[in-house]
């Protein structure tokens, strides 16, 4: 099938979702999931008033461009920013002209269930500001963070912290390494005036981590540990652990495939008995029952136990093969 065909499959069968997502004031999210819908590399989003198309494997041609614009002009007609990231480390290799370039790189307000977020299709990082399939764990938190303390680490924009404060959190600490992202951050907060609740550390996450938890601060070998900011000992009600696939520093390293423990472990000591924590693993080769598992064993391993378990899918949207989506989400009430 050509890419024709098989978007204007796609937009079909996400009929009653945009219906849905219109009365929920929700007005970003995935239109085309090319993976699974037919055409491998190929992400089309909408955020807000926009149309972002983005290319992971191969750069569209001309014709293909203005074969796929026509088609989402015609299901509404909003800007067109296209995003070429088929060459290394995903960075965008394309160049926008004139109006495209000025549009995707100016700051916008997106919403999702009535909750404002600052985006910008193009800037000195690689994605808008929102992962947008990680709607399901910003609606979870929202409806469980009354009057609780939330702990967001590997924040990035905020997302979950704005979403824990929008649903009446008294107290919220978001924790990244990226000035970039905090600040884009704290201006979600602003535009959903829930200042006054949110904290904001700009961290490494081990050091943030081991100091809420109790724990001696460490590094790897030979390795000088550079300046980090001084936290006391902490637990939260609610705590949120979504790490990169992999990220290296002079505390540690950060691996979901081989030593999710070494930061599972230290955010269970942040937990309240009876409080929860949620747990993402976005890499698609871990199996999902081995990964649960081994959540497990930790947790047990600290002498506590596990009570309660909720898995949180991802919305249709963002289809999968089988249902089995990459982005695994867990919450785990722990006494």
């Amino acid at each position: 099938m050509s890419i024709q065909a098989v978007l204007a499959d796609a937009l079909a069968k996400r009929a009653t979702f945009f219906e849905q997502a219109a009365k929920d004031n929700t007005d970003c999210y995935r239109v085309f999931h090319g993976t699974v819908e037919g055409e491998n590399g190929l992400n089309i989003d909408r955020y807000g008033d926009a149309w972002l198309i983005q290319t992971f494997h191969q750069t569209l041609s001309a014709q293909q461009l203005e074969d796929i614009s026509s088609l989402l002009t015609a299901h509404a007609d909003y800007h067109i920013v296209y995003n070429d990231r088929s060459g290394s480390h995903s960075r965008v290799v394309n160049h926008a002209e004139n109006e495209a370039q000025d549009y995707s790189q100016s700051e916008q307000v997106i919403h999702e269930n009535g909750i404002a977020f600052t985006s910008k299709l193009r800037h000195e990082g690689q994605d808008p500001l929102l992962f947008l399939d990680m709607r399901i764990g910003r609606e979870y938190v929202r409806a469980n963070s009354q009057d609780k303390s939330v702990l967001n680490l590997f924040s990035y924009t905020c997302g979950i912290g704005t979403a824990a404060a929008m649903g009446g959190a008294r107290k919220v600490m978001n924790v990244d390494f990226s000035s970039f992202a905090l600040t884009a951050g704290q201006k979600n907060a602003e535009l959903n005036n829930v200042t006054d609740v949110c904290e904001f550390v700009q961290s490494d996450a081990f050091p943030a981590l081991r100091q809420l938890a109790g724990l001696p601060i460490g590094g790897r070998r030979n390795q000088k540990l550079p300046k980090y900011p001084k936290l006391r000992v902490t637990q939260f009600d609610l705590v949120f652990l979504d790490p990169p696939r992999f990220a290296k520093s002079a505390f540690g390293i950060v691996d979901l495939v081989n030593d999710y423990q070494g930061l599972f472990k230290p955010a269970v000591l942040t937990t309240k008995v009876g409080g929860k924590i949620v747990c993402c693993n976005n890499v698609a080769k871990v199996d999902r029952q081995a990964w649960y598992d081994s959540l497990v064993r930790c947790v047990e391993k600290q002498g506590r136990k596990v009570t309660a378990t909720q898995w949180l899918d991802c919305h249709p949207d963002f289809p999968a093969f089988d249902d089995n989506h990459p982005l695994k989400i867990v919450v785990l009430t722990i006494d």
